[in-house]
């Protein structure tokens, strides 16, 4: 190909996924490795669709923001312990909440450029198992010990250990530049946009009546396989009611006056995997394998939200997909009516709700209720960080085949360090 040649870009099909019901950490998880998921979520997608052959995947990427130093070739290490051919390539990928999309991003970029024929997203996290750090003063010390040239030198560095250097460093859901946590962060947004009690706790009700509607219609079950005895996601409250989430007492903003986020209406901490088999057209017609979707567009952002949480919550940490949505919907000619179903992450029933009143103000149309996470999403289900892109790839495209003829879905995915992951999934 002459240097003046373009390669082709391919359309790009979502052939299926599965996850493992999602757990409250330190429960049926509790013990179970990032690895131990990524596999049993892996080793699912590979029993449904027969991908134990040589060669059956091109490639595997997958990440985790929690991460022990065991899991530094994580992607790589859950190939080698699952029913996957041994000889296929991985490679580990990270960008906090927005990994799991990030990461189907990056193999559908090499399905469209032709560098590969297929390959399998996705992501997993553990709060329960998270990495315990040491003490940095105690690892200066140690260092230094292991520097030493003598004995006398090695004792010398080692008598500078104090009892309070003993005290590991346990990773904090906190921004490294603001010491806020997340749930701070968007507390201070909540009341930049002025989101009520009520309809946080509305949103999240509806969030678990929805999942366990689908649940109950048997929409998971292709996309979910047991784990360690749970067969749905744990954190599913099918009973939630407005009334009974308002009885909840704040947890985040309680700084300021009237604070309304609960745990009712923010995620709880938890583990879990999800992936996602993408590939090309022809790879699935030779297979016999009816594509759910396709991935047609994408787009990533970020904020300033050290300066702008502070000035009023404009750019607060989770809000980079109030300008990344109507930057991807422009280069493709698209509005949100054109959309049937609309997916966002819910980190909190106020980050979500402060999206959509910063969508309408930068001009995009009201999106329409009964289109929104209709198969309920990360109040109900809980969000293992990396883990939640490729779950909601895979329920998006499974909510555009059981529609059935042609359709669109828009994915809008926060992150922390202030940015955000959106995409579209076509259905023709």
């Amino acid at each position: 190909m002459s240097s003046m040649e373009r390669p082709t870009v391919r359309r790009v099909a979502i052939i299926g996924g599965t996850r493992i019901p999602f757990a409250r950490a330190d429960g049926p998880y509790a013990t179970a490795s990032n690895q131990d998921m990524l596999t049993a979520a892996l080793d699912g997608l590979v029993e449904r669709y027969g991908l134990t052959g040589p060669g059956a995947v091109g490639e595997f990427v997958a990440g985790a923001v929690l991460k022990h130093s065991r899991d530094f070739n994580l992607a790589r290490e859950t190939v080698l312990g699952s029913r996957l051919d041994a000889r296929t390539p991985a490679y580990d990928i990270q960008q906090a909440c927005g990994t799991g999309l990030q990461a189907v991003i990056a193999a559908a970029n090499k399905i469209a450029l032709g560098q590969t024929e297929s390959a399998i997203a996705g992501g997993a996290d553990t709060a329960s198992d998270a990495p315990l750090g040491v003490n940095d003063e105690l690892r200066r010390i140690l260092l230094q010990a292991r520097r030493a040239t003598s004995l006398g030198d090695r004792l010398k560095a080692l008598t500078g250990v104090r009892p309070s250097h003993l005290v590991p460093d346990i990773p904090r859901n906190a921004e490294p530049r603001t010491h806020r946590s997340m749930g701070e962060h968007a507390a201070v947004t909540a009341r930049a946009w002025g989101i009520t009690r009520e309809a946080q706790d509305e949103l999240a009700a509806t969030s678990h009546r929805r999942l366990a509607a689908a649940y109950e219609r048997g929409f998971f079950k292709d996309l979910v396989v047991p784990f360690r005895g749970l067969t749905r996601d744990q954190n599913l409250r099918p009973g939630s009611t407005p009334e009974k989430l308002a009885a909840l007492k704040p947890v985040f903003g309680l700084d300021q006056p009237e604070p309304t986020m609960t745990a009712g209406n923010s995620t709880p901490l938890t583990d879990g995997a999800a992936v996602v088999l993408l590939a090309s057209e022809e790879w699935a017609e030779e297979r016999g394998l009816e594509p759910l979707a396709h991935l047609t567009a994408c787009e990533t952002a970020a904020v300033d939200f050290v300066r702008g949480d502070v000035a009023g919550g404009e750019d607060g940490l989770l809000m980079a997909p109030a300008y990344a949505v109507p930057r991807m919907l422009e280069r493709a000619g698209l509005t949100v009516g054109d959309f049937e179903f609309v997916e966002i992450h819910e980190a909190f029933a106020s980050q979500v709700l402060a999206t959509l009143a910063a969508w309408e103000k930068r001009g995009l149309a009201p999106v329409d209720r009964a289109r929104l996470n209709v198969a309920g999403s990360s109040l109900a289900t809980g969000h293992p960080f990396a883990a939640t892109g490729a779950r909601i790839v895979a329920t998006l495209a499974a909510l555009l085949a059981e529609k059935g003829g042609p359709g669109r879905g828009l994915i809008s995915v926060c992150a922390a360090g202030g940015q955000g992951v959106t995409a579209v999934l076509e259905r023709e």
